[in-house]
């Protein structure tokens, strides 16, 4: 189980969020909303154990995911705004480079992945002579590698084409199908998702 605990973030004179708790059991898509600037980043940043919370805490399976950090990343796999991949190695090279340290697949298992987010005929180009588009495919072809049950993803289906976001829907799903989770933000709804998707929604406010 994953756990916010009154979690509250305080940016440039406006409180993104206060007291915000919420729990993902093992089976859950979660989907957090809110307009730009109302602190989504924020706190999927605080969750993955990249920023601190003004208050509060995050919990994986009972402990602080601060005390066990290292614990905590090896069941996590964050995707952010930025792609987090290595300019100057190849796709093919930045997915032999996660998988060494985050799951043990084999050759067949990267071009696959490479295949799904339409990257095959690519993987052998450094990243850096790619499209901003491609390069945020390559950090994607990582959703099927991984084996952490806990996927925190920033706008996974930003520049990403309608048979492309329901190959992602379609991976999430079966994700959650397998017992894991994932939290997500999205300016988009989840066309085609047969599963209930809980959404959390984040309002912002001027301090006093």
């Amino acid at each position: 189980m994953f756990e916010a605990l009154n979690l509250s973030c305080v940016r440039d004179e406006r409180i993104l969020f206060s007291g915000l708790s919420f729990t993902i059991q093992p089976g859950e898509i979660v989907q957090i909303e809110g307009h730009n600037g109302a602190g989504k980043t924020s706190l999927l940043r605080i969750l993955a154990g990249l920023s601190a919370a003004d208050e509060g805490e995050v919990r994986w399976q009972g402990e602080n995911t601060r005390r066990q950090r290292e614990v905590f990343h090896q069941h996590l796999l964050f995707l952010g705004h930025q792609a987090g991949i290595k300019s100057v190695l190849t796709a093919y090279e930045n997915l032999v480079f996660y998988q060494t340290d985050n799951s043990d697949k084999s050759q067949d298992a990267i071009y696959q992945a490479l295949e799904q987010v339409g990257l095959l005929g690519y993987e052998d180009v450094a990243v850096a002579q790619l499209s901003a588009g491609q390069q945020r495919r390559v950090a994607l072809a990582r959703l099927w590698l991984s084996t952490a049950p806990l996927w925190i993803l920033d706008e996974p289906l930003t520049a990403i084409d309608k048979q492309g976001v329901a190959t992602l829907i379609e991976l999430f799903e079966r994700h959650a199908q397998n017992g894991g989770m994932v939290l997500l933000t999205t300016h988009q709804e989840l066309p085609g998702v047969s599963r209930a998707v809980r959404k959390i929604r984040l309002t912002s406010t001027e301090l006093a």
